[in-house]
């Protein structure tokens, strides 16, 4: 006889344990292997008596199952082996394509692939450059691309590409090459194609930049927000208001509970056909999932999706379901149908706050003072719970949050977004459209002028250093113990659970010892040096088409992580932009930095010209420019012109070169380069072949080195014949876009060694 006596909810942890734990592994076994695994721990499930024996099979069933997805996806990337090679393919165009300038960047499906021959197994992300003629939503193409590997950056500020494009299935990446096979084949109608004609219609109405947040809350389109917007959203905690939150789902379905009221009540007679509850349950179902198939079907949006439907059958059924039951069948159904939904941050930033929410709010009043304290207990709750989980995905957090939630949350739920619905509804009509969208225009404009000067406001981006794990899930349980309902002993104990997290140990470098980080920033250079008490940053990595940097996106979060904030000097080796992309982000975030180049006029911002011989020391640690003479048979290049500054400590030294070539090498002194200590190296120029000139390696000795470079960038660097000379000296070389980012230790009293690679080894199975 089949036993499985044991609670959903207990049941769904259980499931969202074994999907978990599946993704701190470094490789996967064989899908098949797994399957088998996943029927066996199945069977045990259901027959075993014993509740110890049933709830570790389910985590094993869903870890096993979780497994088959992983392995499969990985099966179904782009072969490494491939990478670089041009393939055309035939499919459409998925989801929203964006607009970067003058490229275009979306993803694309190709079709099954009979006929096709060595085309992609699974979506592909691409970017067309300069596109004349730009595909559109649901457009069917022949295309000629280059494809590669998801391949990404690994940096201490734990960024994870290829974690990203593993939970969306993502198989390649690459670009649209120019070719006579590209080509137009069909336009035809999709979901995608009605939302992308409802954003056309919005920017008509309002405007482009109004319609901006309108179009985010209506269908999810978040292509017309700005870097600048995302940082007002994250710093006053607002993020979830302006995709489609769960939140918003639910207003619409009490919006088609109420049509279903108001049409029974004129026309009374339908009761006798379908009982008014049904009709109105019918009619939120509806509604609700009308919305959420015109926003694009998020996690938060099926989450709500799926309890209202688990409302609905249990109404059918004459039964009542609880809140905490339908998270937990909400929760399971996700994770059937999609395990590796664990690995984006919203999964667990959805569950987790809706799961707060009911453990934590109970109005003990009705009426508007019930409401009203209902609504402060459930936004304290949110802003609390919630800060853990945002310092672990995203390195920051709001304390303005909650005073922001308090304005904005009533304010779009309740207002904008019944006002939102009801414009698209109608849009047919532009006078009618008008009446009802430009009101929410207006509140969303109004709104955002408030928000942008609490973003402002102390505290609205707070930072810790990276601890781990175990700190963050200490501090969700004591936020739970904290905001637990009465009766629960000692709740005010629960805030010293936080403790771990915002107190972290520090491990500072002794007195005359320092340690370096070369950040995995792709084709370019961002190097972090830290003393006992001084935090130096030399170059800032590049500037992205996207409009985004490597000061923003790397430099900045890894110095949060690490917790060596705040930065004490900035130097840029010179202008170029793949050293000084990021700087302006840096110096906006810490505008009280000492600013040296060696090309202060390509800048934009002030900086001092790095001059030969200038000197400092911090904590018993000496910096010092070392001087690159100026060629006197024709212009220096700004390559040239690179800052080189060595940092000698009391028992190495590290040397920082920038893009100097081997001309310029050749006119350095001996004695300018020569030192005792056993000495570190930036490979100058990325590795170019036309820098680490031999006699300049043997004036410096050192004792390993490090290529700051992009995954099988353009140029070939680092090149073989400079990765060969090392070798042949002696010289270990350690290579960014194979090892991630290269931490450097310079201990006091011993040599300078390699305390770790951020890629190697390999811990996790999606890594190459």
């Amino acid at each position: 006889m089949l036993r499985f006596p044991v609670s959903i909810v207990t049941i769904a942890v259980a499931a969202a344990i074994g999907c978990t734990a599946v993704q701190g592994l470094a490789w996967l076994p064989p899908w098949k292997l797994s399957a088998v695994m996943s029927v066996l721990a199945l069977a045990i499930a259901m027959r075993a008596s014993k509740t110890w024996i049933r709830l570790p099979a389910v985590v094993a069933m869903f870890a096993a199952w979780a497994a088959i997805h992983g392995a499969i996806a990985m099966d179904a990337r782009w072969p490494a082996s491939r990478d670089g090679e041009d393939v055309v393919i035939t499919g459409h165009v998925v989801g929203l394509p964006r607009r970067i300038g003058a490229d275009t960047s979306f993803v694309f499906a190709p079709d099954a692939r009979g006929g096709q021959t060595g085309a992609p197994r699974g979506r592909v992300r691409l970017t067309w450059y300069r596109a004349a003629a730009p595909p559109k939503t649901c457009e069917r193409w022949r295309l000629t691309v280059r494809l590669r590997r998801p391949r990404g950056t690994l940096n201490p500020s734990g960024g994870d590409t290829e974690r990203g494009a593993l939970q969306r299935r993502i198989a390649a990446t690459g670009y649209v090459r120019a070719g006579p096979d590209n080509a137009r084949l069909s336009s035809p109608a999709c979901l995608d194609g009605w939302r992308d004609r409802i954003g056309e219609a919005l920017d008509a109405r309002v405007g482009v930049h109004d319609a901006r947040i309108l179009k985010a809350l209506a269908i999810s389109d978040t292509r017309g927000l700005d870097a600048a917007d995302w940082d007002i959203a994250r710093a006053t905690g607002v993020s979830h208001l302006i995709a489609i939150s769960g939140f918003h789902v639910g207003v619409a379905a009490g919006g088609g509970v109420l049509l279903a009221r108001l049409l029974y009540s004129c026309l009374p007679w339908l009761a006798l056909t379908l009982p008014r509850q049904l009709a109105q349950a019918f009619a939120g179902l509806f509604v609700a999932g009308a919305y959420g198939v015109l926003a694009g079907l998020g996690l938060p949006t099926v989450r709500t999706l799926l309890m209202i439907a688990i409302v609905v059958l249990a109404g059918l059924g004459r039964r009542r379901a609880g809140g905490a039951s339908l998270l937990a069948l909400a929760l399971l159904a996700v994770l059937v149908v999609d395990p590796l939904a664990v690995l984006a941050p919203g999964f667990w930033l959805s569950f987790g706050g809706v799961g707060f929410l009911m453990l934590c709010v109970t109005p003990r009043a009705t009426g508007w003072r019930g409401w009203l304290g209902a609504l402060l207990q459930a936004q304290a709750a949110m802003s609390i719970a919630l800060l853990p989980m945002s310092l672990w995905w995203f390195g920051s957090a709001s304390l303005v949050g909650f005073a922001a939630n308090l304005i904005a949350a009533p304010l779009v739920s309740f207002l904008v977004v019944p006002l939102v619905l009801c414009g698209c509804v109608v849009l047919a009509w532009s006078g009618l459209s008008g009446v009802l969208l430009v009101p929410a225009a207006w509140l969303l404009s109004w709104l955002w002028r408030l928000l942008a000067t609490m973003a402002d406001w102390p505290g609205a981006r707070v930072s810790v250093a990276e601890s781990g794990a175990l700190p963050m899930i200490l501090a969700t349980c004591g936020a739970a113990w904290f905001f637990a309902p009465r009766g629960l002993p000692l709740r005010s104990y629960g805030a010293l659970l936080f403790l771990p997290l915002a107190l972290p140990p520090r491990d500072l470098p002794a007195h005359g010892a320092f340690r370096a980080w070369v950040l995995d920033v792709g084709q370019g250079l961002s190097v972090l040096v830290r003393t006992r008490s001084h935090t130096l940053v030399y170059d800032a990595g590049p500037a992205y088409a996207s409009g985004q940097d490597a000061g923003a996106g790397i430099v900045l979060p890894s110095v949060t992580a690490l917790g060596i904030g705040p930065v004490d000097s900035l130097v840029i080796s010179h202008g170029d932009s793949d050293h000084a992309g990021g700087a302006a982000s840096v110096v906006e975030r810490y505008p009280q930095a000492a600013r040296l180049s060696g090309e202060p006029g390509r800048l934009r911002f002030e900086a001092m010209r790095c001059l030969p011989g200038t000197a400092w020391s911090w904590d018993g640690v000496t910096f010092r420019f070392i001087e690159v003479p100026a060629q006197k048979t024709r212009k220096t290049s700004g390559n040239d012109r690179s800052c080189v500054l060595a940092v000698e400590g009391e028992s190495g030294r590290l040397l920082l070169t920038g893009d100097l070539g081997n001309k310029a090498e050749r006119l350095m002194t001996a004695a300018s380069l020569a030192s005792p200590l056993p000495t570190v190296t930036t490979m100058a120029h990325h590795g170019s072949r036309h820098s680490s000139d031999t006699v300049w390696l043997r004036a410096v000795r050192p004792t390993f080195a490090i290529a700051s470079a992009g995954w099988r960038n353009r140029f070939g660097h680092p090149h073989p014949s400079i990765v060969d000379r090392h070798a042949a000296m002696g010289i270990d070389v350690y290579v960014t876009n194979r090892s991630g980012a290269v931490r450097i230790d310079f201990p006091a009293n011993a040599p300078p060694h390699v305390e770790r690679e951020w890629r190697r080894p390999v811990n996790r199975y999606w890594h190459d």
